[in-house]
């Protein structure tokens, strides 16, 4: 099936090269050619827009989270007036706030990779099946690498496998 490439949206399959259009000039561009040109390099601006403004969105949430941190001056005058239960609920409340902080720096990290991806002309299609992600799975999970069939199929083996370990 060497050539054909399926898109998730629709699930049905076209030419992605091979023979060339009765009109078309040895060594010359055809104009579908150039369309399907276009539209991925429309594609491929809008994914990249969406990332950084994704990725953006997360460092400033990281740096708000910073600016509401306490100076360490500030943080001893805090704790010398608690007793015992406040001091275990602020740092449980620290602890949360680092654990929320080390989860967007890495899904950062996640979209980072996927604009790599992106530059190097895999972002968007499924590892395991070769199609195109549909916009709509990239806008809800910006760094996913599976189609929503493939990502199923997965998480299903997994649930079988952890079944069977428990076994």
């Amino acid at each position: 099936k060497a050539g054909l490439k399926r898109s998730e949206t629709d699930g049905k399959k076209s030419a992605g090269g091979g023979a060339r259009s009765n009109g078309a000039r040895a060594g010359g561009v055809t104009g579908e050619k150039v369309a399907a040109s276009l539209r991925r390099n429309g594609r491929r601006d809008a994914l990249h827009r969406m990332l950084m403004a994704k990725r953006q969105e997360i460092l400033n949430e990281i740096g708000e989270s910073l600016g509401q941190s306490l100076t360490e001056d500030q943080q001893r005058r805090l704790e010398s007036a608690m007793d015992v239960g406040d001091q275990a609920l602020m740092d449980l409340e620290r602890e949360l706030g680092i654990s929320l902080m080390e989860m967007r720096n890495r899904e950062r990290q996640l979209i980072d990779e996927a604009l790599t991806r992106l530059d190097e002309g895999t972002y968007g299609v499924c590892a395991e099946c070769g199609i195109e992600i549909s916009e709509k799975r990239l806008a809800a999970v910006s760094f996913a690498q599976l189609c929503v069939e493939c990502q199923s199929k997965q998480e299903l083996m997994e649930k079988i496998e952890k079944g069977e370990e428990r076994d």
